[in-house]
């Protein structure tokens, strides 16, 4: 309803500003998704935080119901009752994982209800080195939250090789 009413008043204002109303409405949608992919950012920081502090309540609460959680390995496609059967029992002995975001790339699906989004973001983790994250957010009415979330090694191309031949095992 803000939205609506933001719309109205810079549609009224437009030619005082010198704008047509075609540029105030995109100027609103721009302001929206600019609000929008800072609310998905601070999701996903707080999932990231919750994880590192082995808050399970907290973490499992930022996916929505039907969430899904692909793993680094082939055989990790959890849905959210999955993933939190794997998981939980490190977060009850307080064992978290660290994923530090060090880029992201948010975008806001261009339709007009703005409840999809998707991103990346390129990760630092301790053991592991770089990763990437992946996925999609849905706008519920309780706030952003993660519907697919895609964890993945990033391998240098210089490395591939190899690393596809220990995923081969060793066979040509």
């Amino acid at each position: 309803m803000r939205s609506l009413i933001i719309a109205v008043a810079l549609l009224i204002a437009a030619p005082a500003w010198g704008k047509t109303p075609e540029e105030a409405v995109a100027a609103v949608r721009t302001l929206e998704a600019e609000r929008a992919e800072a609310a998905v950012g601070a999701v996903l920081d707080r999932l990231h935080a919750t994880a590192s502090e082995a808050d399970g309540a907290a973490y499992f609460d930022l996916f929505t119901p039907d969430a899904r959680f692909i793993g680094t390995d082939a055989e990790e496609r959890w849905s959210l009752a999955e993933f939190r059967a794997y998981a939980e029992p490190h977060f009850s002995q307080e064992n978290g994982w660290t994923y530090a975001p060090t880029a992201r790339t948010v975008t806001i699906a261009d339709i007009d209800c703005r409840c999809i989004a998707w991103f990346d973001e390129v990760l630092n983790h301790a053991s592991y080195g770089t990763l990437r994250g992946s996925g999609a957010l849905r706008l519920t009415d309780d706030g952003w939250k993660v519907e697919q979330y895609v964890l993945s090694f990033a391998v240098p191309n210089d490395d591939a090789d190899a690393v596809v031949d220990v995923i081969r095992g060793g066979a040509e």
